[in-house]
């Protein structure tokens, strides 16, 4: 059964920046534990990974988003 690479949600929308006050689009890339997703389950290209995991980063840092448990 061959699988369907995943495509880069945020090159395809032509996002060039990730912003920490986003959080209605951090909330795609983390899980109900508040655990960031790897790329190869949201199939974001590396930069943009890089980009979503210090945006959330941040958005911890000032109570956007939870902590993992």
């Amino acid at each position: 059964m061959a699988r369907r690479s995943k495509k880069c949600r945020l090159c395809s929308e032509k996002i060039d920046y990730v912003d920490y006050k986003d959080v209605a689009l951090l909330h795609s890339f983390i899980n109900e534990h508040g655990k960031i997703v790897p790329r190869r389950i949201t199939g974001s290209c590396a930069r943009h990974q890089r980009l979503i995991t210090k945006a959330i980063k941040r958005a911890r840092n000032i109570a956007l988003l939870p902590f993992s448990k």
